[in-house]
């Protein structure tokens, strides 16, 4: 006997309905108040001078975020794949506000002249950090699910890179903003952040609904149980379905509600053969999940590519504002605060365009080739690790801050390219019914490559300072400005850290290679 899933409804609004914009543009707005972890880097010179920690420590407080992001992932994919968005969505709105909160109160604060935090201290505000990390990804991964839920395969890269679009230009959107509201008022900052996360989440609550995808075969009717829509394979995947979708199964030809069928071996209901961890579904996708995930080859390899290209990436984006600060100090004796913030500012916005492009771009290429040469969306993969490569290459070479946003602007895009890629191929390699339980698990390497490479990025830079400390060729007025953790060496503050980034996306990109092609052979094996 033949299980198809279909749906039961009057009729399923159009691909372009009202519903189903608003549902889009409610999902890009919620990634926009997602992806503030990136502008991390825009305030992050000027809490470690405030509270007086070092390098190291900064750099393990912007990595409490992007753990927050990470170690999240499964959690929150599991409860929007079983329950919906709704409580995601509660979280985020919970998480976002009490962080920057605390994190902005922690600022205003501050500590005694020349001592730095005590440990208890640091530790509330790793925790802050932390938690402006969960709300992120319970934002984000309610937005992208609603949106892969309510557009077809055709156009699911497409519209998820929109979505996640949002998610990268975050933070030029909120540094653009702060810096005409309130140039250089980091606390006026930090409370912007508080309430702009926050607040979109309560109002997604009400507007953001996964839409029934529309028919692409003719209606039948059954006179007795109502009208019926066959629903196109790999179109609907009922697992991932809102509590309040009906849905029904079909046998052959003949329309049925679902609690009717009754699996032949005993099982009870269609939705329970979906359920289990089958390799494969009747619309044609993968069913990986759970235990299976972590068994399958695939799984591995494309951790491994994420570790070392989101690795770099986060370590870019977590110190872009350290290393626009170390470059303008060395060619200026004559420091100057609000410049320096400027251009500060500057480099986390170059990335954040570079970070939206890329996510956007990254889909459409995806499903053109797919569609136009019948390539596997695995080829992506080989294009971003070249960018990444280019970028850090591009980041090695540079000696001046007026010259940076070449390597910030192709790391950006690289690096949304990677993120706006990935749905689409963890659908293509493991099924969309439970895509976003995939991603969370999928979010778990970036941290493993952030942590390794931001602390060695954190402690080559304290090296550098502490043999500046040394130095007394430089002004008293500079070290006055910028106090005593500060590099001012320019590029030797942090060449060698990015040596080991660059050799990590060389790896990433054979890994790539290899992927793409097991890509193509799994396909061909298909088509028979």
């Amino acid at each position: 006997m033949v299980f198809v899933t279909g749906v039961k409804h009057n009729r399923a609004p159009g691909l372009f309905s009202a519903s189903r914009i608003v549902t889009l543009l409610s999902s890009v707005v919620v990634a926009l108040s997602s992806g503030t972890n990136y502008i991390f880097s825009a305030y992050a010179p000027q809490l470690g001078a405030r509270l007086h920690i070092s390098h190291t420590q900064l750099n393990i407080v912007g990595l409490a975020g992007n753990t927050g992001v990470s170690v999240s992932g499964p959690i929150w994919g599991r409860i929007v794949d079983s329950r919906g968005s709704r409580i995601p969505l509660t979280g985020a709105f919970v998480c976002s506000l009490v962080g920057y909160a605390g994190m902005k109160r922690m600022y205003d604060e501050g500590t005694d002249s020349g001592t730095s935090i005590s440990a208890a201290h640091f530790l509330i505000l790793v925790a802050c950090s932390l938690l402006t990390g969960l709300g992120a990804h319970a934002g984000v991964v309610a937005a992208v699910n609603t949106t892969a839920k309510s557009f077809p395969e055709s156009a699911r890269a497409t519209t998820t890179g929109l979505v996640l679009s949002g998610f990268g230009l975050s933070a030029f959107f909120f540094s653009t903003l702060a810096h005409i509201l309130f140039p250089g008022d980091t606390s006026a900052f930090l409370l912007l952040l508080a309430l702009a996360t926050s607040i979109p989440m309560l109002i997604a609550l009400f507007v953001m609904r996964p839409v029934p995808l529309p028919p692409t075969h003719p209606r039948r009717k059954d006179d007795e149980n109502g009208d019926y829509e066959l629903i196109p394979s790999g179109e609907v995947v009922p697992s991932i379905a809102e509590p309040d979708v009906d849905t029904t199964s079909v046998v052959g030809d003949s329309y049925v509600p679902l609690s009717d069928v009754q699996h032949e071996n005993g099982i009870s209901s269609a939705s329970e053969t979906v359920c289990n961890h089958s390799h494969s579904r009747l619309d044609g996708l993968p069913d990986i999940h759970g235990k299976m995930l972590w068994m399958t080859p695939d799984f591995y390899l494309l951790c491994m590519i994420l570790l070392l290209l989101a690795g770099t990436g986060v370590m870019y984006i977590n110190n872009v504002g350290l290393i626009s600060l170390a470059l303008f100090a060395k060619s200026n004796p004559n420091y100057e605060e609000e410049e320096a913030s400027k251009l500060q500012a500057a480099q986390v916005s170059t990335l954040s365009v570079g970070n939206f492009a890329g996510r956007i771009l990254i889909g459409l290429i995806s499903d053109f080739t797919r569609s136009k040469f019948h390539l596997p969306r695995a080829y992506s993969l080989c294009i971003v690790s070249s960018l990444f490569i280019v970028s850090q290459a591009f980041a090695i070479g540079v000696s001046s801050v007026g010259t940076l946003w070449m390597a910030t602007a192709i790391l950006g895009f690289a690096y949304g390219s990677l993120f706006g890629g990935l749905p689409a191929i963890a659908i293509d390699w493991f099924g969309l019914a439970h895509l976003s339980e995939n991603l969370g698990y999928l979010s778990l390497p970036p941290l493993i490559g952030g942590n390794v490479f931001s602390i060695i990025f954190g402690r080559n830079l304290d090296a550098h300072t502490l043999r500046e400390g040394t130095n007394e060729s430089r002004g008293v007025a500079l070290r006055d400005v910028l106090s005593e953790r500060r590099c001012f060496t320019g590029r030797e503050c942090y060449v060698s850290s990015l040596k080991v980034t660059l050799m990590a996306c060389m790896v990433a990109l054979a890994l790539s290679m290899w992927a793409a092609r097991r890509d193509r052979h799994r396909q061909k094996a298909r088509k028979g």
